[in-house]
């Protein structure tokens, strides 16, 4: 048994766990959940109110017009969580155990591990301000050479990007025609479909416009701006783990290729690598921001040897102040992020019809989200592997950078483009 689930039952009774299923497919892992539902036990209702952190996903951008969605305008109140959730394509199951429970499971054939359960939270903006509409391509983009991609034809077309954020206000003009589809997360984690896409702050909608914000009168700055988005409303408040879990798995089962996710707990800790893990298997390329609390601080899972780590640049080629950065020893050695994207004075659309400057590595990340859209439009047999290795490759390191605080560099999407068609 896991020695941290251990101390939670003696100290507590029970324990939430993330298990990791026997299984290789998605109705063998619904069987298998069948089989296991006998170890968990009964659990508590949701109430928002009462929830830490509910609020934290309040707006950031001050003095801007009514836009976002309050969180308790966007959710259902309360709603019983269930004793155990699958999550047939990721292969994992969540739920409640005591001692009789958590042993079962450690004896049990169809469970391949099991970890206590920790809640990510969102990784916020370090500052955040109301910007003005420029006719200018954004930075960012050209910093990435993703103008000539496009001059090339590659503008992300036929590529659905999973993305799981605060939301996405579906009625501001540069996100026109940008969703494939939109879910909503409720406070236990069930998933609702087809609902309004609505963003409970200002998070969702300004990674989302970086992605795959459309050319308007607002200006340039989605870096592929014929992909899709399968967007799900995940944080923040109530069973925080499940909502986020359940949305990802909503995300791959809508085609999605690609997840951004700007999200994390400081420190290191194996328990998301489970996670990790089955977004891998389904073919699909986690890029996940690093953390913005700046030299030998990151956060997991975006400090995983598993998933595309981002940092973030400004428009001069310096790793930004706040950019996590860590060298890690065994078992998993490795330096993180892999790479950096632009994330500094960042333009992107906002609730309420509007544009922000942001900075963070939650900024950088969709940069990098929405390249490997660019490449795979214009490879659509490449695997996402090769699409992150090509990324990489084409990654150069400024000079004046200190060893290891911004991992391979400064992605060229030309570059890219010309590795992966080798």
């Amino acid at each position: 048994m896991n020695a941290i689930v251990d101390q939670r039952i003696a100290e507590e009774g029970s324990a939430r766990v993330l298990v990791s299923l026997s299984t290789t497919s998605a109705s063998a892992s619904k069987k298998a959940g069948r089989d296991i539902s006998k170890y968990f036990a009964p659990v508590k209702k949701w109430q928002k109110e009462s929830e830490p952190g509910y609020l934290d996903s309040l707006p950031v951008v001050e003095n801007r017009s009514s836009g976002a969605t309050p969180p308790d305008e966007a959710l259902s109140p309360t709603a019983p969580t269930q004793k155990l959730r699958v999550f047939p394509l990721l292969g994992l199951a969540i739920g409640v155990v005591t001692r009789a429970g958590a042993d079962g499971l450690a004896a049990s054939a169809a469970v391949s591990d099991m970890v206590p359960v920790e809640e990510l939270r969102l990784i916020r903006p370090v500052a955040a301000e109301l910007a003005a509409v420029s006719p200018e391509v954004s930075w960012g983009l050209q910093r990435l050479e993703v103008p000539a991609l496009w001059n090339q034809g590659h503008f992300g077309q036929g590529v659905i990007v999973g993305h799981v954020d605060t939301g996405i206000d579906g009625t501001h003009p540069s996100l026109a025609g940008a969703i494939h589809r939109f879910a909503r997360a409720e406070l236990n984690g069930d998933i609702v479909e087809d609902v309004a896409a609505v963003d409970s702050g200002d998070h969702g909608t300004h990674t989302a416009g970086t992605i795959a914000g459309r050319t308007t009168a607002f200006g340039t700055f989605g870096v592929a701006p014929q992909a899709t988005l399968a967007s799900a409303m995940v944080i923040e408040g109530g069973d925080v783990i499940t909502r986020i879990i359940a949305g990802i798995e909503w995300a791959i089962a809508q085609g999605s290729v690609i997840l951004s996710a700007s999200l994390g707990l400081p420190g290191t800790s194996p328990v998301f690598r489970a996670l990790i893990n089955g977004i891998r298997a389904n073919g699909v390329l986690p890029v996940i921001a690093v953390g913005n609390e700046g030299v030998t601080r990151t956060r997991y899972p975006g400090n995983y040897d598993t998933v595309l780590s981002v940092g973030a640049v400004d428009d001069s080629d310096a790793v930004a102040w706040f950019s996590g950065s860590q060298a890690f020893g065994p078992p998993n050695r490795r330096t993180v992020p892999h790479l950096c994207g632009p994330g500094v004075a960042v333009v992107s659309c906002i609730p309420g019809g509007q544009l922000a400057k942001m900075d963070g590595t939650s900024m950088a990340t969709p940069h990098i989200a929405g390249l490997a859209a660019l490449l795979k439009s214009a490879e659509p047999n490449a695997d996402m592997a090769d699409i992150e290795t090509a990324i990489l490759g084409s990654c150069t390191l400024p000079g004046s950078w200190p060893v290891g605080r911004g991992g391979k560099g400064i992605p060229n999407g030309v570059r890219a483009l010309e590795l992966l068609r080798g």
